[in-house]
């Protein structure tokens, strides 16, 4: 007997999406003219709420408290956690030399007031976000306010104070998740979730970025697999500068996509920083916001594949404020969400009109040709099935990692 399309059951509705948002967490804010400006935050939830993002039945707002010091302890260490408190307050804040040695109060993590609480809300988000996905609350969750990804054990990096992303996966592990793993697609190195995951044989990092040899913070290179309590827990894709939109999506398809396959894990942590794209100013890749959507997309099908949707999304670098972050990580919620927003729909007049009042209350440029959620510049793919040309530098950078890292997976470089 044949079951007719009229009476087939309807397939299940997709599990609630959390958000992770409140206004506070534009309290992480380095000062005027520094490059991770809370603009970009700001912007990202007024474009997500003028999509109607976050009025959904299906999504749950989650909040950021300020996470306590047992949370953070996790990794990092307390004199550290000390360090950034007595930095937050002038009254109390040690002079430059004491500072120094924390990474607090160079150019790129200036000290300023309330840095502790600031920075511990971007944690105690994610935190909230993998807690709620572990315990049911939610199936899937982002925190484009987290993926501060350079933060070590003691001391401040590249812009981020505390790990949340390292933390949230430390709480998914404590909390007894099985095997979780990390993709982080930021232009720049994972360098501090790597370290603080080395020897934690169920935790997977892989990290796509531009090669260390030429862009901060210098590491993640293709020998860097593991600590020897955890073999091939670490991958690393170093690609060649201006990598492309294509090329960028190649090496997800080609590297990213049949590990995560063969790993298997029961949660997925991403990491979006949008720094790759052509327009931004800290680094050298030539990535589209379509191809950053594509990447997104991929990742969600991979959830759903792999870990029954379980996944946790978060933000990270991403330095074209205005014109670039905005309109990636509202693709970001959309995506997570289920509910795909077109590149080529037109931005909100709403969101166009505060765009233009932030940039000109906080000394940004005011973007001229921002009329669409994409860059007007369809993501093509080329998958690595369709074969290598050892004359690329791309897939000569590609096929060295999948060498690498493939074997200890159960995977052929060759083939799989």
């Amino acid at each position: 007997m044949t079951t007719s399309a009229a009476s087939a059951p309807a397939p299940a509705p997709r599990p609630r999406t959390g958000v992770v948002w409140e206004d506070a967490v534009a309290a992480y804010d380095f000062g005027p003219g520094h490059p991770m400006s809370p603009v970009r935050l700001e912007l990202t939830a007024h474009l997500a709420r003028e999509a109607g993002l976050l009025d959904r039945d299906d999504v749950e707002l989650l909040p950021a408290p300020v996470a306590s010091d047992a949370q953070l302890a996790a990794l990092h260490d307390d004199e550290y956690v000390a360090a950034v408190r007595a930095a937050s307050d002038p009254a109390t804040r040690p002079d430059e030399d004491a500072l120094r040695p924390f990474g607090i109060g160079s150019e790129d993590t200036p000290a300023f007031d309330g840095i502790h609480d600031a920075s511990a809300r971007l944690v105690g988000g994610t935190l909230g976000a993998v807690e709620a996905i572990v315990g049911g609350r939610v199936g899937c969750a982002v925190n484009f306010t987290g993926g501060m990804h350079h933060a070590r054990a003691s001391q401040a990096a590249g812009f981020c104070v505390y790990n949340d992303a390292a933390l949230g996966i430390l709480r998914a592990l404590d909390l007894g998740e099985p095997r979780v793993v990390y993709v982080d697609l930021d232009v720049h190195h994972g360098d501090g979730v790597e370290r603080a995951l080395w020897d934690e044989p169920r935790a997977v990092t892989i990290s796509l970025h531009e090669s260390g040899e030429v862009l901060f913070p210098g590491t993640g290179f293709l020998q860097d697999t593991g600590g020897a309590g955890a073999p091939g827990s670490a991958v690393n894709i170093p690609l060649p500068p201006r990598t492309g939109a294509a090329g960028w999506l190649r090496a997800i398809d080609a590297v990213v996509v049949p590990l995560v396959r063969a790993i298997r894990p029961t949660l997925l942590v991403t990491q979006h920083g949008c720094d790759t794209h052509r327009d931004d100013p800290l680094a050298d890749l030539a990535v589209t916001v379509e191809a950053q959507v594509a990447a997104m997309r991929m990742m969600r099908e991979l959830a759903d594949e792999v870990c029954g949707g379980r996944w946790l999304a978060l933000g990270g670098g991403g330095y074209a404020v205005t014109d670039v972050v905005p309109r990636s990580w509202a693709q970001l919620v959309a995506v997570v969400a289920g509910a795909d927003i077109d590149p080529a729909a037109p931005l909100p007049p709403g969101y166009v009109e505060r765009v233009g009042e932030l940039a000109r209350a906080h000394g940004l440029p005011v973007p001229h040709r921002l009329t669409t959620f994409g860059d007007g510049a369809e993501a093509v793919l080329r998958p690595w099935s369709a074969g290598f040309d050892p004359d690329d530098d791309l897939d000569r950078a590609i096929q060295a990692a999948r060498r690498v890292a493939f074997p200890e997976w159960g995977l052929d470089p060759y083939y799989d």
